[in-house]
């Protein structure tokens, strides 16, 4: 789930592509055409980004075949794309960045750091090793170019040719500084010899230091920072002078992980494999920052007790009635466990869903974004360099969780104001803020998202990503970073990203559709006619008339307002009283957005619902609430009650299907994988008789058993809130299964693992319950892979609709 859930598919191929494209663009479409290799389909644009110069573009495609994906360029003013082959690819750019004058750029190739002198175009490979490199940044003076080794920071002098590393942390305690025990100094006291040994050593270590301080030319001193420690993150500053490091505790226990078994290997015997730790059994690793005065060689913590709320307990009543409960029934250890802290841990790196460090351009400014554990509050603080600490610039709490989203943040070119994105209105917003001062929104408060904001190079205009138009309308907007009007850019109504040129003037953006995946075009940045790059889509797929999907809008029966679909039917349907099946797919990862006008992440389930309208079913794929797009309150909506307000969402749009479009109510079935097999196993055990039949993918059957990280945020932990586990988990509501109920799950899924299906399966077994079915896949993931498993899913799915939704008869 999560970030998880959104990885790109891939499949291994089973039927040649040649073979799949010279089908007839008018032959019926089957399963073995769909659930084949989607390389018959084309292959999206992936990763673009511009050339040094700003001429051309790079980006990447997946071959045919595997999945390995070579480098392409392409000029921005259009002509054919160019695949670079082993030795074009050693004279290949990077994604590069600039230094502030414009007079060099560095990128990373290859995993290492080479600069280009714009005016000469002389490039110059300043690293050679086999540890990557990473995020080239140049010093605030443009003298010196830094990029990272992992946690380890470097500076290559750009006059001498010279790296040095700017700082060099131990993470044990300095041998040097230990004070002698009592015995030890008795040693001292008693014997001339080894006070005279002391001595010497003490008189070079001085030596060392004077010279170090003194010498330029001298790798650093080390900073001994402690054997209890490690490093999660490091950033340093743009002018070299300060470092900030992200520590948590050496020996922290991530508790027990769970094994997945291997039953088909190369070696012919089973395999273990440990996967991830269950939600609770350890929360993450708290951690905390220091300062490091490289100049000074000085360090000093930076403390979060000073954050606002930062000693509030914002799950006081839950945590209240769990303890109460757990004494009265005699354990004590346990309520103990559960007492609040009088300072509530963070974290601060950056995993992809909040946190991190933004340095403003010249060094001098310093932001941090913290997260506390219990998910409920994110602060941004900046640095008082003068006071070692941290100053709050803006609280974010939530009663549910902080959003994994919209935690962007950073620095005006003044280097004295602050942007950053946040829901606090209920729609993700851009705002920007100067230090001790008020913040003001550059985007208005109507109910839209916005994402992925950039600052133009002038610092003059911020380009976004919304969906003001429309909930599944998505293009490219910019606003002048001083205030003004939001204006719109593009006009795909299916834009995906963007990237601005290395001047600003233009727009490379990545857009799709139902049926297009993502290409690349470039347009005006202030607007204008776009010019499309590429064109990777097949003919054996363009060809074929596919459903297009209608965007419809579902009344919620239960105060939720509009439930945004898309419903797919046939091309001429006249007859509104129609007895027809249906089928309800229910979209995975809970927070996801399905139902927009760019190309889905469901390429082939979108496939499966034009061959079940071909069967003479319609389909409803509907952006129940916890879907992402339609801000906080529609996602905050399951908190502590998972598969509640879906199953709402799902039987109004049953509702629907029925009164607008001639269903017939007792044939409709219901399907979907991961976050939608929970929600599908939820439908028939908590609304037993309301669907025919139902296919769980992949599905969580019990949350206790999922990660910490995506379900902590929704349900708290399992030991403060049992409660909140057993509302939502469909192992609890076993005992109501009547309708038929086919699972599927990859044994070797280590994501949800199979054992949930596994586990729900023996409680079936136990209850003598009919009509239920497992098909297990050696070889699968969370993600299903080879087309063969594919094909067999979806073989089980089409025979369990045609025998208990399309040919039911009571």
């Amino acid at each position: 789930m999560r970030r998880l859930l959104l990885a790109s598919l891939i499949a291994l191929a089973v039927l040649p592509a040649a073979t799949l494209a010279a089908a007839p663009a008018s032959a019926p479409l089957d399963l073995e055409t769909i659930m084949a290799s989607p390389d018959w389909l084309g292959h999206a644009v992936e990763s673009p980004y511009w050339s040094v110069d700003g001429r051309s573009l790079y980006y990447r495609l997946q071959r045919d075949g595997d999945s390995v994906s070579d480098l392409y360029r392409v000029g921005a003013e259009g002509g054919a794309s160019s695949k670079l082959d082993a030795a074009a690819m050693a004279q290949a750019e990077g994604a590069p960045v600039y230094d502030r004058s414009h007079t060099h750029a560095a990128f990373i190739l290859h995993g290492d750091v080479f600069l280009v002198d714009l005016a000469s175009g002389r490039r110059v490979q300043v690293t050679r090793s086999l540890q990557p490199e990473a995020a080239p940044q140049f010093s605030a003076d443009g003298r010196a170019l830094q990029f990272r080794d992992g946690n380890d920071w470097y500076s290559y002098d750009l006059a001498s040719g010279v790296t040095a590393p700017a700082a060099i942390l131990k993470f044990a305690d300095d041998p040097q500084a230990a004070e002698p025990d009592a015995l030890a100094r008795q040693q001292l006291a008693l014997f001339s010899t080894l006070r005279e040994i002391k001595a010497d050593r003490d008189a070079h270590r001085a030596q060392q230091q004077a010279l170090a301080a003194a010498d330029a030319g001298r790798a650093p001193q080390p900073f001994w920072l402690g054997n209890g420690i490690k490093a999660a993150d490091t950033e340093l500053s743009p002018d070299g002078r300060w470092m900030l490091v992200v520590t948590e505790p050496a020996h922290h226990d991530d508790g027990k992980a769970p094994d997945v078994i291997h039953y088909v290997t190369d070696s012919g015997y089973t395999e273990a494999e440990a996967a991830r730790t269950y939600v609770g059994r350890d929360d993450p690793a708290p951690q905390s920052l220091l300062l490091l005065d490289l100049g000074a060689h000085k360090v000093w913590p930076l403390k979060t007790d000073a954050l606002p709320g930062i000693k509030d307990d914002p799950l006081k009543v839950i945590r209240d009635q769990t303890i109460a409960a757990l004494q009265k029934a005699g354990h004590d250890d346990e309520a103990k466990a559960l007492q609040a802290p009088a300072l509530r841990p963070v974290t601060i790196a950056s995993d992809g869903s909040g946190g991190g460090i933004a340095w403003s351009d010249d060094g001098n400014q310093a932001a941090v974004q913290l997260r506390s554990i219990d998910n409920k509050d994110r602060w941004i603080a900046s640095v008082d360099f003068a006071n070692h600490s941290l100053v709050s610039q803006d609280r974010l709490r939530d009663n549910a969780w902080i959003n994994w989203s919209f935690n962007d943040f950073g620095w005006l070119k003044d280097g004295r104001t602050l942007w950053y994105l946040s829901e606090a209105s209920g729609w993700s917003r851009l705002y920007v803020k100067p230090l001790g001062g008020a913040a003001k929104a550059l985007t208005d408060n109507t109910k839209f998202e916005v994402s992925q904001p950039q600052l133009s190079p002038d610092g003059k205009w911020f380009y976004v990503l919304t969906n003001k138009v429309a909930p599944y309308s998505y293009d490219v907007y910019r606003v002048p970073a001083s205030g003004g009007e939001l204006a719109r850019v593009t006009q795909y109504e299916g834009a995906d990203g963007f990237a601005l040129s290395p001047d600003g003037s233009r727009l490379a953006v990545l857009h799709s559709a139902p049926y297009l995946l993502d290409q690349l075009a470039v347009q005006p940045a202030g607007g204008g006619t776009p010019r499309e790059l590429t064109d990777t889509m097949k003919s054996g797929f363009t060809a074929r008339p596919w459903v297009q999907p209608q965007f419809v809008e579902v009344p919620s029966s239960h105060g939720a307002g509009v439930v945004y679909a898309k419903y797919y039917g046939p091309a001429n349907e006249t007859d509104a009283h129609a007895s027809r099946p249906a089928v309800i797919f229910v979209h995975g990862a809970g927070y996801l957005q399905d139902v927009s006008k760019q190309e889905t992440y469901y390429v082939r389930e979108q496939m499966f619902q034009n061959l079940l309208v071909q069967q003479g079913y319609v389909v409803l794929d509907m952006d129940y609430r916890g879907s992402a797009g339609y801000g906080r309150d529609w996602r905050d909506a399951i908190y502590r009650n998972m598969g509640h307000p879906e199953l709402e969402d799902l039987l109004d749009g049953k509702a629907w299907l029925v009164k607008q479009h001639g269903v017939d109510p007792k044939r409709v079935g219901i399907y979907g994988g991961s976050y939608g097999g929970f929600m599908t196993e939820m439908a028939l055990l908590r609304a037993p008789g309301e669907f025919a039949a139902g296919a769980a993918l992949r599905p969580p059957a019990d949350w206790a058993t999922y990660n910490h990280e995506y379900t902590s945020n929704i349900l708290n932990d399992p030991q403060l809130d049992p409660e909140a586990y057993k509302t939502s988990s469909p192992i609890e509501y076993a005992q109501n299964l009547q309708d038929p109920l086919l699972i599927e799950h990859g044994l070797i899924d280590n994501n949800v693992m199979a054992s949930d299906s596994i586990r729900l399966y023996q409680r079936f077994v136990e209850l003598h319950k009919k009509n239920f079915w497992i098909s297990l896949y050696p070889l699968e993931r969370h993600e299903f892979e080879h087309a063969d498993d594919w094909y067999d899913e979806y073989r089980r799915i089409d025979e369990l609709f045609n025998t208990y939704v399309k040919q039911r008869a009571d």
